[in-house]
């Protein structure tokens, strides 16, 4: 079992909208990601997202932050971060950090 400073995880990126994996839970990676400004509309298909609230599979959403935020996304590893959408915020392949 590996142990996980999410403080020091944060401070090895500065990208925005990136998500990067922390660590694998079954079929879902645990992803840390920064946010700040306005993201893409989109929605996902196939899996639910929660974030302060839960918002169905389906539902399109634009996540914006008018501040700079740190977020932990718990998601099945398919789960394309701009979920229906394809474009230059898309993140085909995560690094790991």
């Amino acid at each position: 079992m590996e142990k996980v400073n999410v403080a020091e995880k944060f401070d090895l990126f500065s990208d925005y909208w990136s998500p990067k994996i922390a660590a694998e839970l079954n079929d879902s990676y645990i992803k840390l990601a920064k946010m700040k400004g306005e993201f893409v509309w989109h929605h996902h298909e196939k899996e639910d997202e929660l974030l302060f609230v839960v918002i169905p599979r389906g539902v399109d959403h634009l996540p914006v932050a008018e501040d700079e935020v740190h977020v932990i996304l718990i998601e099945p590893k398919t789960t394309l971060n701009t979920g229906n959408v394809v474009g230059d915020k898309t993140v085909a392949h995560l690094g790991k950090i």
